[in-house]
């Protein structure tokens, strides 16, 4: 057996007992199972929060942007999510928390279904939210496949990519169902500091390698100088628009929503507001440097993850192990709650909401829950094996979705006059404007902007959603006191 193929198995123990741990304390109640009891305290939040909005897309695809693109992606994503992402926690995040815990909700469809008295409400989210989780799951899916691959030796004999991904699947599956959301808790909070010290070893390993930061950015500079600057033009302009937008993608994802909503207080979230962004600056900075730092040896186009190739050529098997290992961490940190907020969904939802649970016991509606996020994994691994899609692209078009529908839940929470019928237009155009730009982003080589523009489809998606909901709320009766009244008592 391989060094990196052992550290991989040894790592994915471990977590399987971090989550048969998480098992032994269960207390057998819906609400301990689906939130953890709302009993997670400050440290594991943050580590959670952040292991859970980490994913392959930023290990994998932020360095591969930057090999291909230079520094110029840390500037898009990196910074605007810095200072978005903590705002998004403070507004959104500890006032859902609030809500949840006085009105007891367990899901977002919930929320939305009873502050709109729709049902129609409900089902088009739930529909919208696990559609734009598949390419979500896909990235961690797809990541952990390629990682494998590419250390085991690659073209030349490596572990075939459908193995890692099915590893990757399988131990999620097995540690998410038999915990819920306390193994996933403990499981990102040990996942998130593998991965941030990973991270970090890397960066000094590589560095080290070419001379010194300082020696490789003179490198660079003499001979890829485009890759440390940002050009200055009108189309660049549209793309720094367009990402400030992404990052409001965290105010709807369904894992933080269920993160949030296992906190212990509202002070719980003060640490992860606080030191959210150090910890971005942390995890970004050294992806990023060793992309465009990769241009060195490796200029593209290139086969696999820069990472992989810059870990096998620097160092030896044990620290490529540690990087893959990492990189399954910073994946199963975030796809493991994806894929349980998504059983959740199902089962609360689908099966318990519409009666489909009658004649069910208790456990067979779990096990309903546990065979829908069977059927997600098994979708995204099959996926995974077709698809052609870059990461970090994939992660765009699943971002942009989510950040789209962020107006809805701002008036949701902020806007008394706000109607079911005004989330149902916006949910609508959301989902027809990102078939359409998809579609017709279809063969098409490079970045993926609206006519050119710069302007990526998160900016037009946003607007129609914002449009539509004022639209058509204020052309619709409100709702009725007695609802307003419960989601916005007096104080």
């Amino acid at each position: 057996m391989s060094p990196v193929l052992g550290v991989v198995l040894l790592y994915l123990a471990v977590v399987l007992g971090i989550g048969f741990a998480a098992q032994r304390v269960l207390r057998g109640t819906a609400e301990d199972y689906f939130l953890a009891s709302r009993s997670i305290g400050a440290t594991v939040l943050l580590l959670s929060i952040f292991g859970t909005h980490m994913t392959a897309f930023t290990i994998l695809g932020a360095s591969g942007e930057a090999h291909r693109g230079g520094i110029a992606v840390f500037a898009l994503m990196a910074s605007s999510s810095a200072l978005v992402a903590p705002l998004v926690f403070y507004f959104v995040g500890t006032r859902l928390w609030w809500l949840g815990k006085r009105l007891g909700f367990i899901t977002q469809v919930q929320f939305f279904r009873e502050r709109y008295q729709s049902d129609r409400v409900g089902l088009a989210l739930f529909l919208v939210l696990v559609s734009l989780l598949v390419p979500y799951v896909l990235i961690g899916v797809k990541g952990s496949g390629d990682v494998l691959w590419a250390l085991t030796g690659g073209p030349a004999g490596g572990v075939p990519p459908w193995v890692g991904s099915l590893l990757m699947c399988g131990v999620t599956f097995v540690y998410v169902v038999q915990g819920g959301m306390r193994s996933t808790a403990w499981a990102n909070a040990f996942q998130t500091l593998v991965f941030m010290s990973v991270g970090a070893i890397s960066f000094v390993v590589v560095v080290r390698e070419y001379g010194g930061l300082e020696t490789a950015m003179k490198t660079l500079e003499a001979s890829r100088p485009e890759l440390l600057t940002i050009e200055k033009s009108p189309r660049q302009l549209g793309r720094m628009v367009s990402y400030l937008l992404i990052p409001l993608s965290a105010g709807v994802f369904p894992h933080l929503f269920a993160n949030w909503l296992s906190a212990k207080s509202a002070r719980t979230f003060r640490p992860t507001i606080v030191l959210y962004p150090i910890c971005l600056v942390l995890v970004w900075v050294p992806s990023v440097v060793l992309g465009v730092v990769g241009n060195i040896d490796f200029p593209p186009p290139l086969e696999g993850p820069i990472l992989v190739h810059l870990m096998l050529r620097h160092s030896g098997g044990l620290l490529a192990g540690l990087l893959a290992a990492g990189v399954f961490a910073v994946i199963m940190g975030s796809l493991d709650n994806q894929a349980f907020a998504a059983g959740t969904l199902f089962t609360q939802d689908i099966v318990r909401h519409y009666g489909f649970h009658d004649g069910l016991s208790e456990r067979g509606q779990v096990l309903t829950g546990r065979l829908f996020v069977a059927v997600l994994l098994g979708i995204a691994l099959l996926v995974s094996l077709t698809t052609s899609r870059t990461i970090f692209d994939l992660g765009v078009w699943s971002l942009s979705g989510f950040a789209a529908l962020f107006p809805v839940v701002v008036a949701s929470l902020y806007w008394r006059r706000s109607t079911g019928a005004g989330v149902l237009a916006s949910i609508g155009t959301v989902a027809l404007l990102w078939v359409a730009f998809f579609v017709d982003s279809l063969g098409f080589r490079g970045e993926y902007t609206v006519g050119e523009t710069g302007l990526l489809p998160v900016a037009f998606l946003f607007a129609g959603a914002v449009v539509s909901l004022d639209a058509v709320s204020l052309a619709t009766a409100p709702p009725p006191g007695r609802v307003l009244d419960r989601f916005f008592p007096a104080r």
